[in-house]
């Protein structure tokens, strides 16, 4: 059985579409899917952010096809695991969950990681630079997710 995994950061441009990305070329297509969304409904059908686009196909990657969408209480039912990028995001998501079995679904991508605040950090309003860090960053943790799934 194929197992879901959901990624999920506040707008759906930036961090969610490039861990998506990221663990789609890491997985095995015929034993994970891989999807993401975000909790705020901003971007609603954008392609992801185009310094995303850019700095996942610097690494071979494309994600210039994603449509942004918002998560909702149906995903839930439809993953197995839903990573967030942040507490922020995680919490929101969280607050959407109706039982303990959704809530167990929901986890942070860098929860078992070095990093002590376990945050991706959003890169939006920074530089280019910051992508490429956030880049390297998701990478290594979907590195390490990938063995789990």
């Amino acid at each position: 059985m194929k197992t879901k995994v959901l990624m999920v950061c506040l707008g759906n441009i930036c961090r969610s579409p490039l861990a998506e990305g990221i663990l789609k070329c890491i997985v095995n297509p015929e034993d994970v899917f891989v999807d993401s969304a975000g909790t705020g409904g901003y971007h609603i059908g954008q392609s992801p952010d185009p310094r995303s686009i850019d700095v996942a196909k610097s690494k071979g990657i494309d994600i210039s096809n994603q449509i942004c969408r918002k998560f909702n209480t149906r995903d839930f039912d439809r993953f197995d695991v839903i990573y967030a990028m942040d507490k922020e995001n995680y919490n929101s998501i969280i607050n959407l969950a109706s039982n303990l079995t959704q809530q167990n679904k929901v986890r942070l991508l860098l929860s078992e990681t070095d990093r002590s605040d376990h945050e991706v950090p959003d890169p939006y309003y920074g530089g280019e630079d910051g992508f490429e860090k956030v880049f390297q960053i998701i990478e290594a943790a979907c590195k390490h997710k990938a063995k789990l799934l």
